[in-house]
């Protein structure tokens, strides 16, 4: 083996041990380090905070004071005992509407208390651990509500924005802006024009000076300058007030009706616990976004972050403060800034205290114009068009509209109720719409069945068979994923009756060659004649891709009696497990299958003019040397022998029968259907390559074109979107459609030798893999990319047994931007990429994880990936798929570590219903 392969300990998942046994364990420089960091992140976190708390307590009509107070306690509480380190906490706007709804309806301090008893309530809920539970709510829903909340805010400081004073309610605010706007005050409304022209310039400033100048916050710069504008100018209007602390009222004893403090506390619990639980999920894979961060800041435990964020709770309310909840703008900003650890959402918090307590003359300097102009942009960007883009696209608008007007309209609680009715509704409504439709095709009766089959659908399909004529042939096509109890005894029971009075009934499900058991029939393989099995798809076991190149299939030998059933063969050894019982049964015409089914002759002429005359594609041994299909048992029609052929299968050991899965496929044609005769357009096909290709393209045209010709010319017509860009290596025993489950239109596929991403700049020339890549998330707008590597890969071995030196071929020149993997992989200061529940089986394997890990932090270097990860638009994942074992991994985090854990079988993904 190369020098290049790494020495490692005998188990590499154990950290090095630097100091003596028994001794205390050393302090590393890494807080110091960390430290630098933290600090400039707090700093870019507390200038952005500071406007924002007091321009939030401002649209609630709370104290200004209490905004501080929650910024400080979010920081600095939830900063110490959450679970997500990098999330920043304080007072939110998605609670604006709430938190002023309750001050007008019960006063300030029973708000207070009613912030306390959400935070209790939030203790309860992460002591029950059901966290995870926030997260099923429809994401429609979620930004539906913001949406709401974000148009409340906008139309509320409008009227503070234009110098006037603002109504509790949505209508009422609209109902007064034309007397509002009749009657500006010039001032105010300067002062928030300018903070809004600022706000929306500052961070498109161009050349080296405007990126030196968008370092720092876009909403400080704009307060500032209105601030600093309005104290120059002289200019009078109502400014920041902010009382001693000692008069600042705490919270009190809750009054008002129960229920309507129930309510209270539920919504205040609910709002605070889903937008910092998503809050969560996003900050994280931000932080996975971010170069180098992935393995030091551990992924969010989303329990320990609901038990902070009930704890922050109960100090603010009891302090007089706003609700708490994690904010995306500041955890954005401090994820960007630099932030390595939770200590920078801390000292963001102590800064709160600090100026809270010495820059109270600066602060009362700020307009409240300027303030409310900033709130009511946030309030504006709460209303994403890229959410309504996505909830469009998944067919989920309707919820997502409820949900907004609701809120607009009654209010959060009420608003988030509506839309869970509609979207119980919309799920309802897809679940139980089936389309069912009859049509007769030369004589056939065709019975479609789209969407799931159950009890309520039961009349329309008694109904829709109950017009298929007696005694008539009928094909039902079940086009869906399930069928109650109702629906089978349905269609069973008229199963029964009609091939009683003669009919037949066949039954299919939604992919051709699959056929669903009749009651009371035997498992015994399909054998029917060319009248309903034309293709002889009945008698093979095998599955559809048997066209395939390396398809290995072999047939039972016939048993020598006059009675034999010689109408199908029997396949072994198909399945991982070598078991005959496939219960798929669509192999292809001309994939190299053996039949012995006549297609114009009878089951029980195996010699006839209708024999198959074709041996088994790559059969393995000499199992497929005899045909009972043939008459001299030679797998060919008349004993017809390919020019250059011995007459008998290539042995499975022989380089012929490895490389050519033709090696013992006859060109000489059958004479049982024109559509068997060899195509003879090119000279090429008399190769035993032209000749598969020629099959395969013809088998396609005949089978499978028919079945996906509407899709494809749907695709034709509105374009390509998929969903994914998979990037693969260029090993054919990669099957992306296969390993996916995938079809037309949803993957972007690239492939290359070892899966490689080179970085920007290095591709030298070959720009190919970064202009996909590129096209994917630019154009295309794809949601995820997927890095995909094997076992066995080719690459990697090269990579291990490369030596320095020698002469630079193309495939040497394209190897070294896998050279930072082998790097990776020998870097003792890393942990290895590793496979759950095995250490990999060797240098190459490892490697091939190793591998995957690297290309994706290539991925992130990437300017239109990188941008789409920080807008939240972007996922990233890493795969590992066992070729031999047939097995997919998917990469994850583990205690820091990298860590390709298997992927659940698709029952245990199935609910028990």
């Amino acid at each position: 083996m190369s020098a290049c392969v790494p020495t490692r300990p005998t188990d590499p998942h154990q950290s090095n041990r630097s100091h003596q046994p028994h001794s205390p364990p050393s302090r590393g420089p890494l807080r110091s380090r960390i430290a630098g960091a933290d600090v400039s992140a707090s700093i870019a976190v507390f200038l952005i905070a500071l406007p924002l708390s007091l321009g939030i307590a401002l649209a609630t009509g709370a104290p200004l004071q209490a905004g501080l107070v929650a910024a400080a306690v979010g920081g600095i509480v939830v900063g110490r005992l959450g679970g997500s380190p990098l999330q920043v906490s304080g007072p939110a706007a998605g609670l604006t509407v709430v938190t002023a709804d309750l001050i007008h309806l019960y006063g300030w301090r029973t708000t207070c208390a009613i912030t306390v008893l959400a935070g209790l309530s939030q203790l309860g809920l992460g002591c029950l651990r059901v966290a995870r539970t926030a997260l099923a709510v429809s994401p429609a829903i979620v930004h539906g509500m913001l949406a709401g909340i974000g148009v409340t805010i906008a139309v509320a400081q409008l009227h503070i924005v234009l110098g006037g004073t603002p109504q509790s309610a949505v209508l009422d605010n609209l109902r007064a802006l034309p007397a509002q706007l009749a009657q500006l005050h010039p001032a105010a409304l300067s002062m928030s024009a300018l903070t809004l022209t600022l706000l929306f310039v500052w961070p498109r400033l161009p050349g080296r000076a405007g990126r030196l100048l968008r370092k720092a916050p876009a909403p400080l710069i704009a307060v500032a300058g209105a601030t600093s504008t309005a104290s120059l100018a002289g200019l009078t209007l109502p400014k920041v007030d902010l009382p001693s602390w000692s008069n600042h009222a705490l919270a009190g004893r809750p009054e008002g009706p129960v229920l309507g403090l129930i309510a209270a506390v539920l919504t205040i619990t609910l709002v605070c616990s889903v937008q910092s639980l998503l809050g969560a999920v996003a900050v994280d894979k931000l932080a996975a976004a971010r170069p180098g961060l992935t393995g030091r800041v551990p992924r969010s435990d989303l329990d320990r972050e609901l038990l902070g964020q009930g704890a922050a709770n109960m100090v603010s309310g009891a302090l007089g403060g706003l609700p708490v909840a994690g904010v995306a703008v500041r955890s954005t900003a401090n994820v960007n800034s630099g932030a390595v650890s939770r200590n920078s959402t801390m000292l963001h918090g102590v800064l709160v205290v600090v100026a809270a307590l010495l820059m109270v003359p600066l602060l009362e300097l700020i307009p409240l114009a300027s303030l409310a102009a900033l709130v009511m942009a946030v309030g504006i960007q709460m209303v994403s068009l890229h959410h309504i883009r996505t909830v469009t696209r998944h067919r989920e608008v309707l919820v997502y509209a409820v949900t907004t007007l609701g809120v607009v309209l009654f209010g959060v609680l009420e608003g988030v109720a509506l839309g869970i009715a509609v979207a119980v509704a919309v799920a309802l409504h897809r679940l139980t719409r089936t389309r069912i439709t009859h049509t007769e095709e030369k004589g056939v009766h065709h019975v479609h069945v789209r969407g799931q089959l159950t009890f309520l659908a039961v009349p329309r399909l008694s109904r829709m068979l109950h017009h298929v004529p007696q005694g008539t042939d009928v094909v039902v096509e079940l086009d869906g994923s399930f069928m109650d109890h109702a629906a089978y005894e349905t269609l069973q029971d008229w199963q029964n009756t009609h091939t009683a009075q003669g009919g037949t009934v066949e039954l299919t499900g939604r992919r051709a060659g699959i056929r669903i058991a009749e009651p009371g029939a035997p498992s015994e393989p399909h054998t029917g004649t060319d009248a309903d099995d034309p293709e002889g798809a009945g008698d093979c076991r095998c599955r559809p891709w048997t066209a395939w190149r390396n398809h290995q299939c072999e047939w039972e030998r016939p048993v020598p009696e006059p009675a034999a059933d010689t109408g199908a063969g029997r396949v072994r050894g198909d399945g991982p497990d070598g078991s005959e019982d496939a219960d798929i049964t669509g192999g292809t015409e001309d994939s190299g299958d053996t039949r012995g089914t006549g297609r114009s002759g009878s089951p029980g002429n195996p010699g006839g003019p209708g024999s198959s005359g074709q041996s088994a594609a790559g059969v393995t041994g000499s199992a497929a040397s005899e045909d009972p299909g043939s008459p001299d048992g030679s797998g060919r029609p008349g004993g017809t022998e390919r020019p250059g052929s011995s007459g008998r299968a290539e042995d499975s050991d022989s380089p012929r029968a490895r490389q050519s899965p033709t090696a013992s496929t006859p060109s000489a044609p059958s004479t049982g259907s024109p559509s068997s005769a060899p195509y003879t357009g090119s000279a090429s096909t008399d190769s035993p390559g032209g000749h598969h290709l020629a099959r395969g393209i013809s088998a396609f045209q005949r089978k499978t074109a028919p079945l996906v010709r509407g899709e494809l010319a749907r695709l034709a017509r509105e374009g390509q979107r998929p969903v994914q860009l998979f990037l693969t290596c260029a090993d054919s025993r990669l099957v992306t459609s296969m390993i996916t489950s995938s079809g037309p239109g949803d993957l972007f596929v690239v492939r290359n030798v070892g899966n490689l991403v080179p970085l920007p700049g290095e591709e030298s020339g070959d720009d190919s893999v970064a202009a996909a890549i590129e096209y994917a998330v630019d154009v295309l707008e794809v949601r995820s990319i997927t890095v995909c590597g094997h076992s066995g890969c080719g690459a990697m071995q090269a990579l291990i047994n490369s030596e320095p030196g020698g002469a630079q071929t193309p495939l040497k020149r394209w190897l070294r931007h896998g050279m930072p993997s082998l790097e990776r992989m020998a870097d003792t200061e890393r942990p290895w990429a590793r496979l759950a529940g095995r250490r990999p089986a060797d240098a190459v394997e490892q490697l091939c994880l190793t591998n995957v890990v690297q290309q994706l932090e290539h991925l992130r270097a990437h300017e239109s990936v990188a941008r789409a990860l920080r807008e939240g638009a972007l996922e990233l994942h890493g795969m590992y798929f066992h070729v031999g074992e047939a097995q997919a991994y998917l990469l994850t985090e583990a205690a820091g570590a990298e860590v390709f854990d298997h992927v659940p079988d698709a029952e245990d993904l199935r609910s028990p219903a």
